[in-house]
């Protein structure tokens, strides 16, 4: 009876050791981590600048005394198309070019005049623009020399042709439409005031600008409201000298501290320099003091030497802000002279008086060595 015992044994042991034994289960491979793509920080990219660029030009004044209408005589009318042949394409190379018309445009059914009360025919209107010019000023001290029919007739003749005026006007409403000229996108409004009007009183104040600081300022303040850049013309100085005098440069300054972009003046019938003034606000402001003479009648070299000065203006647009730069001044000088054919015509300079180029250019650089002569 000992097998049962054996068998009990046996069945003890390897139950006992069939329980104690662990067992192990083969190993699940684990999944292979998935790798994410990390979001990279991204520098949002600078937006492209639109840059633009458009030039300004101006000549001085266009006086015609008698000897110069009386040699423009053509027919029934008048031609003065010659005059500017020589210096059009000069002229024309801005995007803009403005003039002094300083001899209202009265026309002859006034009855033509000269010094020292002015009138004009029509046709000079017809030959700058056919030259290229692209607004008038007519604030000056001869702007009163015919009364209000001079006025009125003048400026229906520029209307008639599309010439965009200014400095005198037919009534408030026309003075508060504040001319206006878009180039390459670049937008300017140009002002013309005068110091005087040779002692003649205005029968309204529309009927010319004169020089007034406060009203100036409004008009600026206007200006600026509606165009990117303001030129003003002013009619100051002194007669035949040439340096500016002091009040001269303070009006400047004062227009600068405003926000005037370029200032041209008249008056003096000779060169005075070009110069850089700095505004209050960190303006820049281009000013030619004057011009002198384009096209007239009088008489000796200073005073018939005159020129076309212009300025570069650069816009950079960076998402929908813009800054403007002035650069590139330039000066083309111009003498006036009767041809072999008897009309009064403007050519170069270096052309017909080769000896003054060189002096001429000196005394317009002298404040601003960068300006560039061209002959």
């Amino acid at each position: 009876m000992k097998q049962p015992a054996l068998f009990l044994s046996l069945l003890f042991l390897f139950g006992c050791t069939s329980a104690d034994v662990e067992t192990t289960q083969p190993e699940q491979a684990e999944n292979p981590p998935v790798e994410t793509e990390q979001p990279v920080d991204t520098v949002p990219e600078e937006p492209e600048p639109v840059v633009t660029t458009t030039s300004i030009y101006a000549i001085g004044d266009v006086l015609l005394h008698d000897s110069v209408y009386d040699a423009a005589k053509s027919g029934d009318g008048y031609d003065f198309t010659p005059a500017f042949e020589k210096v059009a394409s000069a002229m024309s190379k801005a995007d803009i070019t403005i003039a002094n018309q300083e001899s209202m445009i009265g026309g002859s059914d006034i009855g033509l005049s000269s010094y020292p009360a002015f009138n004009s025919p029509y046709e000079i209107g017809d030959a700058l623009q056919e030259a290229g010019i692209d607004l008038v000023t007519t604030a000056n001290n001869h702007t009163l020399d015919r009364g209000v029919k001079a006025i009125e007739n003048s400026i229906a003749y520029w209307n008639s042709i599309d010439m965009p005026y200014t400095g005198s006007f037919l009534s408030e409403e026309d003075k508060a439409n504040v001319r206006t000229l878009t180039a390459n996108d670049i937008s300017f409004a140009f002002l013309a005031y005068t110091y005087g009007t040779n002692g003649v009183v205005p029968k309204q104040p529309y009927h010319v600008n004169y020089i007034d600081v406060e009203a100036m300022k409004r008009d600026i303040e206007a200006a600026e409201q509606i165009a990117e850049l303001t030129v003003v013309a002013l009619h100051f100085g002194n007669e035949y000298e040439p340096l500016p005098n002091e009040s001269q440069q303070t009006l400047v300054q004062q227009l600068s501290d405003f926000g005037v972009d370029i200032i041209i003046g008249h008056h003096p019938h000779v060169l005075q320099p070009t110069a850089w003034v700095d505004g209050a606000e960190g303006n820049r402001t281009f000013v030619a003091y004057s011009l002198g003479n384009f096209l007239s009648g009088q008489q000796g070299d200073e005073r018939n030497t005159g020129g076309i000065v212009g300025i570069d203006i650069v816009k950079t647009t960076i998402d929908g802000e813009s800054t403007f730069e002035l650069t590139n001044p330039m000066f083309y000088p111009t003498f006036t002279r009767q041809s072999s054919a008897g009309h009064f015509e403007v050519v170069p300079l270096q052309s017909a008086k080769p000896e003054l180029f060189n002096e001429t250019s000196e005394h317009m650089k002298q404040w601003m060595p960068e300006l560039e002569i061209i002959q």
